[in-house]
C-alpha cells in the first residue's frame, strides 16, 4: 500500500511537470482571469440568480467586465496609436525650450539636481526623437498586440472560470485532506481583498477619471481620453495622476497659456488629489469593505505596497497579482495557525 502511494505520487509530480509546461504561456492569463472572477463572484451570483442559467449568468458578467475595465484599454491603445501617427515632435522642443529658459532654484535639499536638470537641456536632441518617433510607434503596436491577445484570453478564460468555478472549488474540496472549513477560510480571504482590492480600483478610477475629463473637455481636450488615461495612472502608487496633469501644465506653459496652466495645476491638486483622493477616496473604499460578507482586515499600507511590488514585478497585471499572492500568503498563515490551535492545543 506504501508503495503503491509512493508511485502514486511520483506519477502524479512527473504528470503535472509536464501539464505546466504544456500550459505555460496560457498560466498568467489563466491566474488573472481566475482571481477576476474570484473578484466578481458576487456579481455573477447574482445574474444567476436572477436567470436561473449558468450560462447567460456567466455571459453577461462577461460583458460586463469587458465593457468596464477592458473596454477603456481598448480605447486608449487605438487613441494613442491615432496620436503618436500623427504626433508633431516640435511640441516637445517648444516645451523643453521653454522650461530650460526658466531660472528654478531649487531646494537645498534637492539642488544635487541641478546639474543634471541642465546637462538634460543641454544636449537635449530633438532630432534624434523625432528620427525615432516611428520606432516608438512600432513599439507600441507590438506591446498593444500582445496585450491585446492576453485580454481576449483572459475575457474567454473569465468566462469558463463563471460557468465552472462552484464546481471546480467542490471538486478541489474533495480531493485536499483538509476540512471544508479550513478551505473556505483561504478561499473567502483572498475572494474578499481581491473583491474590496478590484470594486475599490473600479470605482475610485472612475470616479477621479471623470473629475479630470471634465476639466479636458473645458480646455479643448479629448476627455474621454484624458480621463480615461487618469484613471489608469491615479492607480500608480505615489505619482499617480500626476504623469497625466503635469505634462499638460508643461504644455499649456509652452504655449504661453500661463492661467491655463495654473488652473489645471491647482484643480488637478486641490479638487482630485487633496479632496477627491484624500478624504473621499478613502470612504467609498470603506463603504465597499463594509459590503464584504466579511470585511477584510488587511492592512490598507500592506495593499498598497503588494499593489508597487506587483506592478514592479508582473508589469500592469501586478496590481491584480501582487494584493492577490499577499492575501493568499497570509491566509496560509491564518490556516497553519488554525491547524496548530486545532491539533496541539
Amino acid at each position: 500500500m506504501k508503495n503503491s502511494k509512493f508511485f502514486l505520487g511520483a506519477l502524479f509530480l512527473i504528470i503535472l511537470f509536464w501539464v505546466l509546461r504544456l500550459y505555460e504561456p496560457f498560466l498568467l492569463t489563466l491566474t488573472i482571469a481566475s482571481l477576476l472572477a474570484i473578484a466578481t463572484y458576487n456579481i455573477n451570483l447574482k445574474l444567476f440568480q436572477i436567470t436561473n442559467n449558468k450560462i447567460i449568468a456567466a455571459s453577461l458578467s462577461t460583458l460586463l467586465l469587458s465593457i468596464l475595465f477592458f473596454g477603456p484599454i481598448v480605447y486608449i491603445i487605438t487613441s494613442i496609436g491615432s496620436t503618436v501617427k500623427h504626433f508633431d515632435p516640435t511640441i516637445i522642443e517648444k516645451i523643453i525650450t521653454y522650461l530650460s529658459s526658466l531660472d528654478l532654484q531649487l531646494p537645498d535639499t534637492i539642488s544635487f539636481l541641478k546639474p543634471k536638470i541642465d546637462d538634460f537641456f543641454t544636449h537635449f536632441d530633438i532630432t534624434n526623437i523625432t528620427s525615432n518617433t516611428l520606432s516608438y510607434a512600432a513599439f507600441i503596436g507590438k506591446n498593444s498586440a500582445e496585450f491585446l491577445k492576453d485580454m481576449f484570453l483572459i475575457i474567454i478564460f473569465f468566462f469558463f472560470a463563471n460557468l465552472y468555478g462552484g464546481d471546480l472549488v467542490k471538486y478541489i474540496k474533495n480531493l485536499t485532506p483538509l476540512d471544508n472549513q479550513e478551505i473556505d477560510l483561504v478561499i473567502k480571504e483572498v475572494a474578499n481583498v481581491m473583491s474590496v482590492l478590484f470594486y475599490s480600483i473600479l470605482v475610485t478610477a472612475i470616479f477621479e477619471g471623470a473629475l479630470f475629463s471634465i476639466m479636458g473637455v473645458m480646455f479643448g481636450y479629448n476627455g474621454l481620453l484624458l480621463g480615461i488615461l487618469y484613471g489608469f495612472a491615479s492607480l500608480i502608487p505615489v505619482v499617480g495622476g500626476a504623469l497625466m496633469w503635469v505634462p499638460i501644465c508643461a504644455y499649456e506653459l509652452a504655449r504661453g497659456n500661463l492661467v491655463d496652466a495654473i488652473i489645471i495645476a491647482s484643480y488637478s491638486v486641490v479638487v482630485i488629489s487633496i479632496i477627491a483622493d484624500t478624504f473621499i477616496k478613502p470612504l467609498i473604499i470603506k463603504y465597499i469593505n463594509t459590503l464584504a460578507k466579511i470585511p477584510t482586515k488587511i492592512n490598507e499600507l500592506l495593499i498598497f505596497f503588494a499593489i508597487i511590488a506587483g506592478l514592479s514585478t508582473f508589469g500592469f497585471w501586478g496590481m491584480i497579482l501582487g494584493p492577490a499572492i499577499t492575501a493568499l500568503f497570509i491566509s496560509i498563515l491564518k490556516l497553519y495557525e488554525l491547524l496548530k490551535n486545532k491539533h496541539y492545543m
